[in-house]
């Protein structure tokens, strides 16, 4: 038998971060996690890359996190961006259009998510308050004042507070019988590294096409940049059966040949897009963090920072009960983050839903639409600035 006063589930992106930013916190934590959470990273960068925005960044900092991501897998963008194909709008944004917010130019950061999760780890696994346990759990029992996890490898633990981090299909929000309500994107998401004829100059680029969003995020090398295409399942199926070349092509063609020819550095996934989204986040002794409770649409990039802020704002929570004292298992001290998290993740399933209806398809309406609303946005510096400093988490 083990105990842990707060026991995560899962040990990626978010879950990591809540355990980093409870380093100092007077707490006994143990991260389920089936394998090492750390992973030798490969030759080449891989495709899965998260674009990290400022107030995550210093947050990282603060947690004594971001001097261990591998630099060479991580690189700044200072500008963006987006256009609608075949419009005359387009709108372009830079470090000085945040209104002196920021230290230097940089909007944020396109780290590979493996390196995330190793910088994090190097941390985690330094902690005195840590302990990584490599299994599963097969059933939690629950009672008012503690859970117990019967796992995999025969053990039990016993917790005050078990955190779902555990993602999209989360065992733990099942275990706890929060409903859910999630919604089909009919989009399916093509995320590859290609390699391209003209540098990428640090910016990050999306075109919006009439069958879905072209991302392309710069890497480290300035020729190398990585897609997340999203497209309707239709295109994305034919998307998929083209050879490498007419592939290619076809991204050239989306993109209105921004970088020049392109060709592919890694392999091609794909994966159906749906929003899901928990009715509770919260009950005595559990609660969910990042994709166990919410997943949103790719196309504004902002998934693993809006996880990272679950994360960040459970842990504040967490520390102040903990000094304070309190039970860190109840209900009523864990209704705070839930009511604030729940409205930052609707705002921004609704803001995913606008995006997505108006930029979708070639109807001669909302094409004029976009396209004076980006041209005016690109002209007007205050609401320019207001979009930037959201989307970098200021």
């Amino acid at each position: 038998m083990q105990h842990a006063d707060i026991a995560i589930v899962g040990g990626g992106i978010v879950g990591l971060t809540l355990a980093a930013a409870l380093k100092d916190a007077p707490c006994r934590i143990a991260i389920i996690n089936k394998g090492l959470i750390d992973q030798p990273l490969g030759d080449k960068p891989g495709a899965r890359v998260s674009a990290i925005n400022q107030a995550n960044i210093s947050a990282l900092k603060k947690a004594d996190v971001w001097q261990h991501i591998d630099a060479s897998r991580a690189n700044p963008y200072n500008a963006m961006h987006v256009w609608d194909k075949d419009s005359f709008g387009d709108i372009h944004f830079a470090g000085n259009d945040t209104g002196g917010e920021l230290e230097s130019d940089t909007l944020g950061v396109i780290i590979e998510n493996l390196a995330l999760v190793n910088g994090l780890a190097h941390s985690v696994l330094k902690q005195d308050n840590v302990v990584v346990i490599d299994t599963t759990i097969e059933r939690v029992l629950s009672s008012s004042q503690q859970n117990m996890l019967m796992l995999e490898n025969g053990d039990a633990l016993s917790c005050r507070l078990l955190v779902g981090a555990d993602g999209a299909n989360s065992f733990v929000r099942k275990q706890a019988n929060f409903p859910i309500t999630f919604r089909d994107y009919e989009h399916t998401a093509i995320v590859a590294n290609i390699r391209t004829q003209q540098p990428h100059e640090n910016v990050a680029r999306q075109a919006f096409t009439p069958t879905g969003p072209l991302a392309l995020l710069p890497m480290r090398d300035p020729n190398v940049c990585s897609i997340v295409w999203s497209q309707t399942p239709d295109a994305a199926k034919t998307l998929q059966g083209y050879s490498d070349s007419e592939f290619c092509n076809a991204l050239v063609a989306a993109s209105n040949n921004a970088l020049g020819p392109v060709s592919l550095e890694t392999s091609r996934t794909a994966f159906p897009l749906t929003m899901r989204y928990a009715r509770e986040w919260a009950k005595d002794g559990i609660v969910l963090v990042g994709d166990a409770a919410h997943t949103i649409h790719p196309l504004a990039g902002q998934g693993a920072n809006l996880g990272m802020q679950d994360a960040l704002a459970l842990a504040a929570l967490l520390g102040t009960l903990l000094e304070e004292q309190k039970d860190i298992g109840q209900l009523r001290y864990l209704r705070p983050y839930e009511r604030a998290r729940k409205t930052e993740a609707m705002k921004m399933i609704a803001a995913m839903d606008g995006f997505k209806f108006l930029f979708d398809g070639n109807d001669p309406l909302k094409k004029l639409i976009r396209g004076v609303g980006l041209a005016a946005t690109d002209k007007l510096s205050a609401v320019k600035q207001a979009f930037v400093n959201h989307a970098m988490g200021l």
